[in-house]
């Protein structure tokens, strides 16, 4: 946490090696939670790449109040709910559907995980996105309930419901083994 408010200070002042070592910190962990909100790895780049376009024009108004995960974290949830509204508004857009590889897995390890991502992100998919947000968010976001709500401008109890809500439905997704 002192290592991210210190990369913040230096990139605030100009520090273009700071804003690397921010991006390259977390990327894969911003990836990950925005296609599991999206369901598309496309989008997800989008977003991310969107927000850290917005993190550079916007960085003499950033004020770091708690870690820097949780906040980029709740700017990726953010720009993903974004982007799920105007896809509803424009249903004719294309939805490719891509995994994320890794390149620091051989081959079999590789394998694995590639089906483990792509079983969960079709169970996720299942979940109504205000489920999906909380479970993500809480999970892979590290982010607390409290954090949550205040994201979304709600309870609590409303937030570990949907959490709660939400495992159950996944739970019964992999049960049944997700067959779309």
């Amino acid at each position: 946490m002192l290592e991210d408010r210190l990369l913040v200070w230096k990139f605030k002042r100009g520090s273009t090696e700071s804003l690397e070592k921010i991006y390259a910190k977390y990327e894969t962990y911003l990836i990950t939670v925005a296609t599991a909100l999206l369901n598309n790895t496309h989008a997800a780049e989008d977003v991310l790449h969107d927000l850290f376009v917005s993190f550079v024009e916007s960085a003499e108004r950033i004020r770091l109040n708690g870690n820097l995960k949780a906040y980029l974290a709740t700017c990726v949830a953010n720009r993903a709910r974004n982007r799920i509204k105007r896809r509803q508004l424009e249903p004719t857009a294309l939805d490719d559907n891509h995994e994320i590889e890794s390149v620091a897995l051989g081959p079999d390890l590789l394998a694995i995980q590639k089906e483990e991502t792509t079983i969960m992100n079709r169970a996720l998919s299942h979940l109504p996105y205000e489920q999906r947000e909380v479970v993500v968010l809480h999970l892979q976001g590290d982010l607390k309930f409290t954090q949550i709500a205040e994201l979304r401008s709600t309870s609590v109890n409303t937030i570990r419901s949907r959490y709660r809500y939400g495992l159950e439905k996944l739970r019964s997704v992999l049960n049944g083994q997700v067959t779309e």
